[in-house]
This record gives C-alpha cells, sequence and structure tokens, in this order.
C-alpha cells in the first residue's frame, strides 16, 4: 500500500509545488481567481466528505479508495487541458470528489490492517513514503516546468494523473480487512459523531493547523517566485529538502514522542510553523533569487520538522477517538477539517498576496501560535488513556 502511496505521491509532487505558477503565471489568471479555484476544490469536496464517510462504512476503505484514485485522475488530467477559468473550476470541483473520497477510505484501510498500539507508527510510515515521494517529484518538476513553455505544465499534469492508476493497480495486491459483522449490521449515524465534542474540538484545532500551515506551503512557491525571483528549478529543490526533513526525521521523531503528551507535541508543532513563517516573511523582505531559495529552504526544513509531530498524533489520536463501526464517518470528518483548512487558507492567501505580499507571513504565525494555545487547553479534555502515545 505504501509503495502505491509513493508512486502517486511522486505524481502530486510534479504537480502540487506548481498549481499557483501554472494558473496565475502560464494560463493568465489573477492571483484572486487562482485562489478561488485552489478553494473551489476544497469547497467541492467538503460538500462531498459526509457521503464518502457512509460508503466507507457500508463497503469498506479498499473499494472506496480506488472510486476515489479514478476521479482524481480525470480530475488532475483535466487540469492539463485548462485554457479558461470556468475549465479550472471544473478540473478542480472533480479533484475535490475525489480528495473527499481518497483521504476517509485510506485512513479506514490504515487503521484496518494496523493494530491500535501501532497506528501512530503506520500513520509516520505513511507520512514517510509520502513526503518521499513529493520531494523526488518536485525536484523532477522543477527540472520539467518552466513558464516559457506551457506544454512543460501539461506533462506535468498529465504525468501525476498516470500515477494514481498506478495506484489502482498496486491496490490489487493489498488485502482487504473489509468490514466484521458488527460493523455491516449495526449501521452509525453522524448525529452519534457529532455528540462527540472531544473529537469535534480535535478536528476544529485541525482545521487552523491546516490553513495556517500546511495550505501556506501550497502558497509558497508563486510567493518565492514573484516577490523573490526564485526559480522554478529552486522551487523544486525546496519542496525536496522539505520532504528530505520528514524522510529523515519521521521515525525518529514518532519513537521520541512514544510515551509522550499528544497535545503538547501538537502545540510545540504550531510554535516551529510560527518560526518557519517568519523566516519565510525574511527572506521575501531582505534577500533575492538564490539567496531567497536559501532562506525558503532552510524554513522548508524547519517546517517538516513540525510535520513530524502532526503524522503521528494527530491521525492516531482521531483513530482512538473512532469507534469501529463509526470508523468511516470519523475519518470523513478528520478528513473534512483538512479540506476546510485548504478552502480557507489558499484562498485567503490568494487576496492577501495580491493586496500586501509580505504581509501573509506574520498573519499565518500568529494564527500558529493562537492554534497550539488551543491544542493545550483541549489536552484536559481528552480521555486520560488517550493522552499518550502508545509505546
Amino acid at each position: 500500500m505504501e509503495v502505491g502511496g509513493f508512486a502517486n505521491a511522486f505524481g502530486n509532487g510534479l504537480a502540487f509545488p506548481f498549481l499557483f505558477i501554472y494558473l496565475h503565471n502560464v494560463r493568465g489568471f489573477p492571483l484572486p481567481m487562482v485562489g478561488l479555484i485552489a478553494g473551489t476544490s476544497a469547497a467541492v469536496g467538503i460538500a462531498s466528505i459526509p457521503t464518502a464517510g457512509i460508503i466507507v462504512d457500508r463497503i469498506g476503505g479498499k473499494p472506496t479508495l480506488i472510486g476515489a484514485l479514478f476521479l482524481l485522475a480525470v480530475g488532475f488530467g483535466a487540469y492539463a487541458l485548462v485554457h479558461r477559468p470556468w475549465e479550472a473550476f471544473g478540473a478542480a470541483a472533480i479533484v475535490g470528489v475525489g480528495n473527499g473520497a481518497f483521504w476517509p477510505s485510506q485512513s479506514a484501510l490504515i487503521i484496518g490492517l494496523t493494530p491500535p498500539a501501532r497506528r501512530h507508527a503506520s500513520f509516520a510510515l505513511q507520512r514517510v513514503m509520502r513526503n518521499f515521494g513529493l520531494g523526488l517529484g518536485g525536484v523532477a518538476g522543477g527540472l520539467i516546468a518552466t513558464t516559457s513553455n506551457p506544454t512543460s505544465y501539461t506533462v506535468l499534469f498529465t504525468l501525476d494523473a498516470v500515477t494514481f492508476l498506478v495506484f489502482v493497480l498496486v491496490l490489487w495486491f493489498v488485502p482487504d480487512p473489509g468490514l466484521s459483522r458488527t460493523e455491516a449490521e449495526e449501521p452509525g449515524h453522524y448525529r452519534e459523531v457529532l455528540r462527540n465534542r472531544v473529537f469535534l474540538a480535535v478536528v476544529g484545532l485541525n482545521v487552523a493547523y491546516v490553513a495556517a500551515g500546511y495550505a501556506q506551503l501550497e502558497v509558497l512557491p508563486v510567493f518565492a517566485k514573484n516577490q523573490a525571483g526564485v526559480t522554478e528549478r529552486e522551487i523544486g529543490f525546496i519542496f525536496f529538502v522539505n520532504t528530505l526533513a520528514i524522510v529523515l526525521a519521521q521515525l525518529p521523531l514518532t519513537k521520541i514522542l512514544e510515551g509522550r503528551r499528544r497535545m503538547p507535541a501538537l502545540a510545540l508543532m504550531t510554535f516551529v510553523w510560527a518560526v518557519t513563517w517568519m523566516i519565510v516573511f525574511t527572506g521575501g523582505v531582505w534577500f533575492n533569487a538564490g539567496s531567497a531559495a536559501i532562506v525558503f529552504g532552510l524554513a522548508a526544513i524547519i517546517f517538516g520538522l513540525g510535520e513530524c509531530l502532526h503524522g503521528p498524533t494527530q491521525g492516531a489520536l482521531v483513530a482512538d477517538l473512532a469507534p469501529p463501526r463509526l470508523r468511516g464517518r470519523y475519518m470523513a470528518l478528520s478528513t473534512l477539517s483538512w479540506e476546510i483548512g485548504f478552502a480557507i487558507g489558499p484562498t485567503a492567501a490568494g487576496f492577501i498576496l495580491n493586496a500586501a505580499p509580505n504581509a501573509l507571513w506574520p498573519i499565518a504565525s500568529f494564527t500558529c501560535v493562537l492554534a497550539g494555545c488551543g491544542a493545550l487547553l483541549l489536552e484536559r479534555r481528552i480521555p486520560p488513556e488517550l493522552r499518550v502515545t502508545p509505546s
């Protein structure tokens, strides 16, 4: 399963860092519109996720994941054909539906294949393989992409679409844990999930982590190119050092987290990200071209260390809070928090970049600090047996 995820992540690495540049610098769409296109993908994902959770609980994670991969192949392949805004919005909508089903189904499949005491390690391994693929894909994409040759971006998105189909082929060799008799005979309801206020608080904070953290990493390439003169090749290497930091640090940090409290780990993550965005702010104000790329690369490494705290903590905590028969719905709402964050983050960033580009990073930094304080306040409401990462 992780081999398939690696292949797919490599394809995403080819295209993901360059989406904003492709739509703005190559196709000529205004930055606020590009932000809305990215936000549309997230918004459609938000609308489709609840249904995806029900499907996972009805038929299982593996069949749902296969369907999601086919949709994503169509959506990212359609980006290669975009010339008008409405075409980009259409591709984004298809990607949104696919993403809405991808993450809850993949998470449910991982949980079904993994003993409870090792879930944090399985989520960490997933993060390693995914980021290793993203990093290598980012380097390859940086070598291929150039705004002087629009066809190079068509190649990126076409290759990305193919990697989703590769993941489908690999899943043939992955066993399907299926549904237990209890899970199949006792259908759940979202109202049961919504009664778990601790879970809602956990995923609510994740919205802030994503909007002020991960989503701004998606915006960094267009800021680096247009404000600091960083080239596509250098952007590819910025993403590579980010993922290299995750590949090298994730498993050792996961071992360090074992036996330690989860919410302070998430708070530490947000403070690391706050520092990261202030480094980006410094790079945009004081540096240019190659020197700016070095500063942004340093920021990407530090951001990656923060990501290593999130992967084995957030996903495993949600899995532990979820009863087996409601696993799909819990994973769906967890995915929903990511989609809401990615709807808010790039959309807001597009308008801020258009008005005052350098102001984005202090705002993101302050938001990260607030989210970290929220994580510390929430800890006392987490069930005592779930406050610590299993060792």
